[in-house]
């Protein structure tokens, strides 16, 4: 598998994410700030992004290393609009949707690492442009889709009763 130290430890920090993540998506119906999963996957998805950023298979700056960055911004921004907008029912639908986003990013480079690597010996994926690896892409954008409509309709839904 030759992972690095930094590689074996984003590994264990981005397992730890996933986990909280899919946490509050089981318990909330999304990444809750509030809650301790959703705080759990703040700071593990931001040591993750970061720890991506030391690591490269190919070498120099990629679009790993956009994908890391551009993740920091997200969780960055529904931070900043969980902490700074609590009263805007608005900052709260960008708010589950960047949380939500960051997620289904983390999980671009999550496949195509573990299905290029696991099982040891014979990979689920000879590369990252194997089919199986675009049908599961595929297949967790469908229900990022969903995910991300059934967020929407519970916001409105619990904004309309507080009304």
């Amino acid at each position: 598998m030759n992972l690095s130290g930094l590689g074996i430890f984003h590994t264990i920090i981005g397992i730890s994410a996933i986990v909280a993540a899919v946490t509050g998506f089981v318990k909330y119906g999304k990444i809750n700030l509030a809650a301790g999963s959703g705080k759990v996957y703040f700071y593990t998805t931001l040591v993750t992004s970061v720890t991506a950023l030391g690591i490269s298979k190919h070498g120099g700056f990629n679009a790993g290393h956009v994908f890391s960055l551009f993740i920091i911004l997200l969780i960055a921004v529904a931070y900043f609009l969980y902490s700074k907008r609590k009263g805007s029912s608005k900052a709260r639908y960008f708010e589950n949707f960047l949380l939500s986003f960051s997620f289904f990013l983390s999980l671009v480079p999550t496949v195509n690492e573990t299905f290029t690597r696991v099982p040891l010996g014979h990979p689920l994926a000879k590369d990252i442009k194997d089919p199986v690896i675009a049908q599961t892409l595929l297949f967790l954008f469908i229900l990022f889709i969903a995910g991300s409509i059934f967020q929407f309709i519970r916001q409105r839904k619990s904004t309309v009763k507080n009304c």
